[in-house]
Formats: structure tokens, C-alpha cells, sequence
């Protein structure tokens, strides 16, 4: 886990937060998420926030992932158990790869800090139409989790031994092949 002399790649990334009750004013997974992505030195490529609901999420998403500035969608919002809890429902359908580790050593993290209320929380993460797609809990504490503990060493073109930003321009490879 090392870095090493190549530059800094900043990458375009979209923040959603999935919530009936917030707004950009007091939305602090949000806006924890946008200050430390754009303190790393990449760019917001949007931020937005939609009701607790699978159409308008997918939308949103979905409207993402066709944008080419886009290169990562983080989500912030709805992975309980509660019945309005419903981002995965609304966005793993889209992905065509998951990300199983990103959601393991979520819980790991997590589980160092809360113990076992990890269990609660459906994090996970994967790739559709070529973009990174990370689905977070709501809570201020796992969005920095999230973003220290993973998501800035793996958008981080420089660290080692891979990252998510040296693979990104083959994502779509099969696609090309089956299209």
C-alpha cells in the first residue's frame, strides 16, 4: 500500500444522497463526501439529492453513468432495512460487475468502529457503463469510513500495488467485443 512518483489522475465524481428529510443546506454525508474528494484533488462532477425512491434514484444514476464526465458515482443514503430504505434495490440492477470486496472491508471498517451494528448497514459498490458505482450508508461517520479507510487509495492512480484508476479505461472492453 504504497504511493509512488506518478501524478496525481483527478477524477469526475458525482455525489447522490438518497433522503426525504434533507436538503444541500443540511446534508452533512454529502457534503463530507464533496470536501474530502475535492481536498484529494478531484473534481464534483455533480451532487444531488432525490427522495427515497427507486425510480427517481435510477434515474439519477442511470443519467450518470451516460454522462462520459463521470467517472464515479458515490451514493450516500438508504441501506438499512427500513421500508424506504431501498438505493441497492434501485442501483444494483444497473451494475454489470459488483464489488463484493468493497462491501467486506466496508463491514470491516465498520465493524471496528460500531462492532456488530455493522450488520445493519447493505453497502456495497460495482461498475455500470464503465463507472464506478459506491453505495454508502447515511450516517457522516461511514461516509468518512468509506472515503479514508478505501475509496481515497483506490481513486488514487498513484497507490499501490493497483487501483481502480488504472483500470478504468478497460471497463468496457467485453462490451465492445459483445456489441
Amino acid at each position: 500500500m504504497t504511493q509512488d512518483t506518478k501524478d496525481f489522475i483527478p477524477l469526475r465524481i458525482a455525489v447522490l444522497t438518497v433522503s426525504d428529510t434533507r436538503s444541500l443546506e443540511d446534508d452533512r454525508s454529502g457534503s463530507i463526501l464533496a470536501e474530502r474528494l475535492t481536498l484529494a484533488g478531484h473534481e464534483l462532477a455533480d451532487r444531488r439529492i432525490v427522495a427515497d425512491s427507486v425510480a427517481e434514484i435510477r434515474r439519477c444514476v442511470f443519467g450518470w453513468i451516460a454522462r462520459p464526465e463521470v467517472d464515479v458515482i458515490v451514493t450516500t443514503g438508504g441501506t438499512g432495512f427500513t421500508g424506504r430504505d431501498v438505493t441497492p434495490e434501485a442501483i444494483e440492477p444497473l451494475l454489470e460487475k459488483r464489488m463484493d470486496g468493497f462491501a467486506s472491508l466496508f463491514q470491516q471498517l465498520s465493524f471496528d468502529k460500531i462492532g456488530t451494528s455493522t450488520i445493519q448497514s447493505r453497502a456495497t459498490g460495482g461498475v455500470a457503463g464503465g463507472t464506478f458505482i459506491f453505495i454508502l450508508p447515511g450516517s457522516p461517520g461511514a461516509c468518512r469510513d468509506a472515503w479514508d479507510g478505501i475509496l481515497a487509495a483506490q481513486l488514487d492512480h498513484r497507490h499501490r500495488p493497483c487501483n481502480f484508476v488504472e483500470i478504468a479505461p478497460r471497463l468496457d472492453e467485453g462490451m465492445r467485443r459483445r456489441g
